[in-house]
């Protein structure tokens, strides 16, 4: 099943086309935008860095096929602050011939262009891969004059037919020789992302001559950028080396609107990490969020702000001044546009003085929000709001007033609206933590007007966060374990950026729980199999720094960190293993793709202080020696499996010197352990195992899990000789105990049941089923010290929901832990 955010893909995929056809509708993109010069860097009175020179690029592009009659071949100069799809700069491309086409313009020395190509007859139409995936964007480095000679691959309405072949190379650090993690290459429209030992992957790129290019997602490396070979069917290696930046200082001074909200936070939307961009595709097209941005800090006097920044010298940062993200309550010009301005850093430290003119864009007035929500919001949650004007957009987040009041004054993009839909939710996580009376995707509806108007709403209930008591929990008698065991939580393997500031949060409540150790659960996403594509995902995965930074917090909250790096493979597990070749070139693609994945997590694991690295799980089964597929047939995995297996284990505790165990799933039956499991250090057993045949009495649970312990586990240990962390699984949804959830004839996949995904109200909520099975392995894992830990999994850290997932947060299971979890560890 694939996760929230290839739906949202799905969505912005839709936007992409809908959006220029309806342009008269919403005018989302202003097309009297076409053929006008790139706005130079915006700035206002008082002293700003010295003029950066112009600098003149030549854009050419070679198409696969001429244009049909009466199209247009247009560059799209691209805005990734406000949304790739919601700000372009189009311009009208002269031809060369009846396949080349060309465009000359002055950019400022230093730029990073970020731009695409499109074609616009009846529809605007744009470039995509050869595997079908729309171009996000090419990347140019302005560091002189100079021509961008460009290959199009193929258009999104023409299926892609013909030979490919690959780039393949190591980005270092050309000052110190060491590889880089999280470097964005990108040639052909395609782009990746290095791994820990700086290897990057281009694949399906048409033969000819590339512009290949090498960028560092926050400033501190210098872009590179060379011509690339690529032959078909073959591979190009290309060994790139970037050149480390300088830090300086620079402080932006704003002076703000008179009516700028006092009190509210004006944040610095802007093109690097640091600032508030993910690179990734997220809700209605945008990249940016506005928790992750930096809040400016209000001056001496009314309507002056500042905030100074540590930035890379020599980075084109594009930025903003906003009252919500890059896109909704931004500035804008006079005429209403949005206003984007650029910054190349300077190599000393610097003080940039500037000026909003408006929030407001167009005659139409602001619109308050005020909204008050139930007395049982739990403390500490942040109630956010969300815009559908076209598909819903990322959750911002409201100003508190007290009371359980909540306000938002919205004053733009309102010109390019009429009536729009929106919602309130608890942390931004609107879709799962939402309004009862928006739950499943509905809507508030609101105009816009001349006048200023107000909405008094009122949350009569939030979705998944019943009134209620807390739970009972019966005291017995618990005997301490020994030094080491863990009592854990497990996150869920899904991410989203907004999830990174809630972690704080989180880790208070997981450390509340008694929890001695955090298991996080980073990811990266297999778009495709075959040619396989394996890497981090920007917007899907959570990158080098979220990695490390959630790592920090939970080591300040005084846990011990465990990494269980999880692959997600598209369109879900079973069908990516069927749909794969096989073959034996294809296994060396997978082993080499998987040894980057496992080391980039234990390099990953040894920087950021972890004590654990957990590898394996149900995801890799088919790559096990003797492995099968879903359906029974064999993998065909090499004669030489295991040897691999070792080889990888010894790599990986040659980087990573904490424990290394092996996740080994048990749903009911256990498979024998892996023959290279000698090189692991214990059993992270995946537990979901049905515990009651037919109804729910605790007593015969409990003599079940006893009885497969004792029977299953104990002996399968005793072979291997190694210790077993118990880490449980069981949703609160009806059948958990019976080890099917009733879906369609079938059983359910329980990671359908996360909050990602929509709710299927006809799977009963069953949360005192969950609180049970809890209970009765509790007990029956108390009883058996050969037991080494356990582990609670499928957490969600952004927000409580009594809802039917396996997160344990807000629920009664979780007061299970509270009581246990202390007595375990003897504390």
């Amino acid at each position: 099943m694939k996760r929230q955010t290839a739906h949202r893909w799905l969505a912005i995929l839709v936007l992409v086309f809908a959006l220029p056809s309806l342009a008269c509708q919403f005018s989302l993109i202003d097309w009297s935008f076409f053929d006008q010069p790139t706005p130079a860097p915006g700035a206002g009175p008082g002293p700003v860095p010295t003029p950066t020179p112009l600098v003149e690029i030549t854009f050419n592009v070679r198409l696969p096929v001429p244009l049909a009659p009466g199209e247009t071949m247009y560059l799209a100069v691209l805005d990734e602050v406000t949304g790739l799809s919601l700000n372009p700069l189009l311009y009208t491309m002269q031809p060369l011939d009846a396949q080349t086409y060309s465009f000359k313009m002055p950019v400022p020395l230093g730029s990073m262009v970020k731009y695409r190509y499109v074609r616009r007859g009846m529809n605007t139409v744009q470039e995509d891969t050869t595997f079908g995936d729309l171009v996000r964007y090419r990347l140019y480095q302005a560091s002189s004059s100079g021509e961008a000679n460009d290959l199009l691959a193929s258009w999104s309405d023409q299926p892609f037919s013909g030979q490919t072949g690959q780039i393949r190379g190591v980005v270092t650090n050309a000052a110190s020789g060491q590889p880089i993690p999280n470097i964005m290459v990108s040639a052909g429209g395609v782009t990746t992302l290095t791994d820990s030992l700086g290897q990057y992957y281009l694949e399906g790129l048409i033969p000819g001559t590339h512009l290949l290019t090498a960028y560092a997602l926050d400033g501190k490396f210098k872009p590179f950028q060379q011509g690339a070979l690529v032959m078909a069917d073959a591979s190009t290696p290309a060994m790139l080396a970037v050149q480390p930046t300088n830090l300086v200082q620079v402080t932006f001074n704003l002076t703000a609107p008179n009516d700028t909200v006092a009190g509210a936070p004006v944040r610095l939307a802007g093109s690097l990490t640091q600032l508030g961009n993910t690179y990734g595709d997220l809700g209605g097209g945008l990249s940016t969020v506005a928790s992750r941005m930096p809040v400016m800090t209000p001056g001496g006097q009314p309507g002056r702000y500042s905030l100074t920044l540590s930035l890379p010298a020599g980075a084109d940062i594009r930025y903003k001044y906003s009252l919500g993200d890059g896109f909704w309550n931004a500035e804008h010009d006079a005429e209403g546009k949005f206003v984007v301005r650029q910054l190349i850093v300077p190599n000393t430290d610097t003080v940039v003085n500037d000026t909003v003119r408006t929030w407001q864009a167009g005659p139409s007035a602001p619109i308050v929000f005020n909204v008050t929500v139930p007395a049982n919001t739990p403390i500490g949650d942040i109630v956010s709001i969300q815009f559908n004007p076209y598909g819903w957009t990322e959750p911002i987040q409201m100003w508190p007033l007290g009371n359980n009041r909540w306000i938002y004054r919205l004053s733009s993009p309102l010109n390019m609206l009429g009536s729009f839909g929106y919602r309130y939710c608890r942390n931004d996580q609107c879709g799962s933590a939402d309004d009862i009376e928006t739950a499943g995707g509905q809507s508030r509806r609101v105009s816009t007007s001349l006048t200023t108007e107000t909405r008094q709403d009122t949350v009569r209930a939030w979705k998944w966060l019943p009134e209620g008591d807390p739970a009972t929990v019966i005291a017995v008698p618990i005997k301490a374990r020994t030094p080491g065991f863990w009592a854990g939580v497990e996150f869920q393997a899904a991410y989203h950026p907004t999830w990174q500031s809630f972690y704080p949060f989180a880790l208070n409540n997981v450390q509340g729980l008694g929890t001695n150790v955090l298991v996080l659960t980073p990811t990266w996403t297999a778009k495709h199999s075959q040619p396989l594509i394996f890497a981090p995902t920007a917007g899907q995965d959570p990158l080098w720094e979220d990695n490390l930074h959630a790592m920090q917090v939970g080591r300040a909250a005084n846990l011990n960190v465990a990494l269980y790096p999880t692959p997600v493979l598209q369109p879900n597990g079973p069908d990516f293993w069927l749909k794969a070749p096989l073959t034996p070139g294809w296994w060396d693609q997978w082993f080499a793709r998987y040894r980057a994945f496992a080391l980039y997590h234990a390099d990953l694991a040894a920087q950021g202080g972890a004590q654990a690295l957990i590898l394996g799980g149900e995801s890799v089964l088919p790559a096990l020696p003797g492995g099968t597929l879903v359906n029974g047939t064999p993998s065909n995995a090499p004669a030489d499996a295991e040897a691999r297996w070792r080889s990888l284990a010894a790599e990986v505790r040659a980087r990573f010197k904490g424990q290394l165990l092996w996740a080994h799933p048990y749903r009911g039956t256990l498979a024998p352990a892996p023959a290279f499991i000698d090189q692991f250090d214990a059993v992270y057993l995946l537990w979901s195992a049905p515990l009651a045949a037919n109804g729910q009495d605790l007593e015969a649970m409990k003599n079940e899990a006893g009885r497969r312990l004792d029977e299953d586990v104990l002996p399968f240990l005793t072979r291997i000789g190694k210790p077993v962390i118990v880490a449980i699984d069981y949703p609160s949804a009806r059948g958990a105990s019976l080890g099917c959830v009733p879906a369609g004839g079938g059983c359910l996949d329980w990671a359908a049941l996360q909050p990602i995904y929509p709710d299927d109200p006809a799977i009963p909520l069953d949360l005192q089923g969950q609180a049970d099975l809890y209970q009765v392995m509790l007990q029956t894992v108390e009883g058996r010290e050969w037991i080494s830990g356990f582990v609670s999994r499928g957490y969600y850290p952004p927000v409580a929901l009594m809802d039917k997932s396996s997160s344990v947060r807000g629920k009664p299971a979780a007061d299970l832990l509270w009581y246990w979890y202390p007595r375990l560890l003897g504390r």
